[in-house]
């Protein structure tokens, strides 16, 4: 029987995951638990000389991690996925797929965690890594920019934090003909709401300590791709780096998945009824969320997703009122991250993007007035008020 997606979240089907993880399929006793076990061990025993009960030591694979693994596999589509100890580790272990001298040409507007790696690990490693404004190109601008030496386009959509939105099958069209890869950061979506791998990407990469884990206490990352090539090197990469994600952590991400439809159909209602609010509010400039008919990339984002997710970014008419703003919230708590149970307001200057340099930032259109709201499962009408609040005066 075929799966929905609510409940694919839910139940993992073995018998349509042939693909997934296919050197380690593997039939577990596990005495009828219902919640899949923890394997806290680092290592496994062998029957005899030549044989393996299936595992040997927990960095090259854990059944508890392999099991997170499946999961995300099948909700994105892939063939592999592989799990991490951060969304950071993931992308870090991504970047060890190329070569000195390869160019990766990445979004002009990413999280800023990944900037800096870009900036000063990847460009320390000899790659060569080129900034655009990929969502506003054409394909016509987009071929312009593509070099004998490019290797890969990465590419978040929404991007963090200015929401933009990028046509993911138009890019892919134009990857498959120059023969490079498409790599998109699907953590603001999940896979949920957005399968880049069906519209033509190569590899999706998460933060699994945001929405897939949804609850603010752990962390994870996650690589899924469907080219047998690059699942090759991934997995290789992996046990010789070692940053695959810890037996309990894979639990913990198991755990959350299981909510994982609940949670972004909530946060998503909410995030909606917020952006429409804000927009009313006098000391609110401007609000940026693809759920907005006049957002530049509503259309794209109807198109290719199941939905606009639950992050808002707006900006405040002086970055005074900001900084008030975010001493008087009382039930939003000003605190980094996303895509928990509990809505988060962040001011990207000071904490996601603070080690971004101020002219990229600035271009970007991350100022002093930016704030990013993760809208959590909290009832709106009391998210709404405590915004109200906290704007009184402003």
């Amino acid at each position: 029987m075929a799966l929905k997606l609510e409940s694919k979240c839910v139940h993992l089907e073995e018998d349509e995951l042939a693909d997934c993880n296919a050197s380690n399929q593997k039939k577990l006793l596990h005495y009828g638990a219902v919640s899949f076990p923890i394997y806290q061990s680092a290592t496994f025993t062998h029957p005899a000389v030549g044989q393996s009960g299936g595992f040997d030591y927990s960095r090259l694979q854990n059944p508890t991690r392999e099991h997170v693994e499946k999961i995300v596999c099948q909700l994105e589509g892939g063939t592999d996925a592989l799990a991490l100890s951060s969304g950071m580790a993931a992308i870090s272990l991504l970047m060890e797929i190329f070569s000195p001298g390869d160019q990766i040409i990445v979004d002009a507007d990413l999280y800023g965690g990944s900037i800096r790696l870009f900036e000063n690990v990847s460009k320390k490693n000899g790659l060569l890594v080129k900034r655009a404004d990929i969502a506003s190109l054409n394909q016509e601008e987009l071929l312009q920019i593509i070099g004998p030496q490019t290797k890969a386009i990465y590419i978040e959509t929404p991007t963090n934090p200015m929401m933009n939105i990028t046509d993911i099958a138009a890019v892919a069209k134009i990857t498959r003909q120059k023969k490079i890869l498409l790599i998109v950061d699907n953590t603001f979506m999940s896979p949920y709401f957005q399968n880049p791998l069906a519209l033509g990407a190569d590899i999706v990469v998460h933060s699994g300590t945001k929405y897939l884990s949804g609850h603010n206490d752990t962390l994870a990352g996650f690589v899924v791709t469907k080219r047998a090539d690059i699942q090759e090197k991934l997995r290789f990469l992996i046990k010789t780096t070692g940053a695959g994600l810890s037996p309990f952590d894979s639990w913990l991400t198991i755990r959350g998945i299981k909510t994982l439809s609940l949670r972004m159909e909530r946060a998503q209602e909410n995030a909606k009824k917020i952006a429409a609010w804000l927009k009313e509010q006098k000391c609110v400039e401007r609000v940026i969320y693809p759920g907005l008919p006049e957002h530049p990339g509503h259309k794209i984002q109807k198109k290719q997703a199941r939905g606009f997710g639950a992050m808002v970014t707006f900006n405040l008419k002086n970055p005074q009122a900001a900084k008030s703003l975010l001493s008087r919230v009382k039930l939003i708590q000003f605190a980094e991250s996303l895509g928990g149970v509990e809505s988060l307001i962040t001011y990207p200057v000071t904490q996601t993007h603070a080690d971004v340099p101020e002219a990229i930032r600035l271009a970007n259109g991350i100022s002093e007035k930016t704030l990013r709201l993760s809208t959590g499962i909290e009832n709106a009408d009391d998210l709404i008020e405590d915004l109200r609040q906290a704007m009184e005066d402003l």
